[in-house]
């Protein structure tokens, strides 16, 4: 018989309520990218950027680190939206914040993938490769689309109505110099 295929074992889940600081997004095993959704800021359960219990996803980053007990910040924050666009941060302004609500039955994790459906209408798919990671994001029909893309929680580096394909390897505190600079040879 053929041996049982043990990654269908596997829940990414696990370790993402009370204090277990894990985070279920996509990564690859000694891999450069940890992508997963951030549903907190700072504090003791939220250190790694994601707690089960709650209910706001605020954006999509790249590196996240489970178990450490000490946030991460969560670098290179990727907020799709649509409408007018919110550039103040969802923690800080609940009501006119970016960020949205979701439902954890709309939410998938398997190794190396991830994928929520957000309350707003936009859906999620996250995956990673050694040295990438790879969004998409599938909008409602009405409405405009629009990307922020936030460094550390903190400085909104640009908004964007059109996906983005080109952003290099660069770390904060430089990525918003250097992101400006490589936007205006566009």
């Amino acid at each position: 018989t053929k041996p049982p295929y043990l990654i269908n074992y596997v829940n990414p889940f696990i370790g993402t309520d009370d204090h277990g600081h894990t985070y279920p997004g996509a990564t690859a095993p000694f891999g450069m990218i940890q992508l997963s959704p951030d549903t907190r800021y700072k504090g003791w359960d939220g250190c790694s950027g994601y707690h089960y219990s709650d209910s706001v996803i605020y954006g999509f980053s790249h590196t996240h680190l489970s178990g450490t007990g000490v946030e991460d910040y969560c670098d290179l924050l990727i907020v799709a939206q649509t409408g007018n666009p919110k550039t103040t941060a969802g923690y800080l302004s609940p009501k006119t914040g970016y960020g949205s609500t979701f439902s954890h039955s709309n939410e998938t994790a398997t190794p190396g993938f991830y994928s929520v459906l957000l309350d707003n209408g936009i859906k999620a798919e996250l995956t990673v490769s050694q040295r990438a990671g790879i969004h998409r994001y599938t909008f409602p029909e009405n409405g405009e689309k629009r990307y922020l893309l936030i460094c550390s929680f903190s400085e909104i580096l640009f908004t964007h109505t059109t996906p983005f394909v080109r952003v290099g390897w660069f770390f904060c505190p430089f990525v918003s110099h250097l992101l400006k600079l490589f936007l205006r040879k566009k």
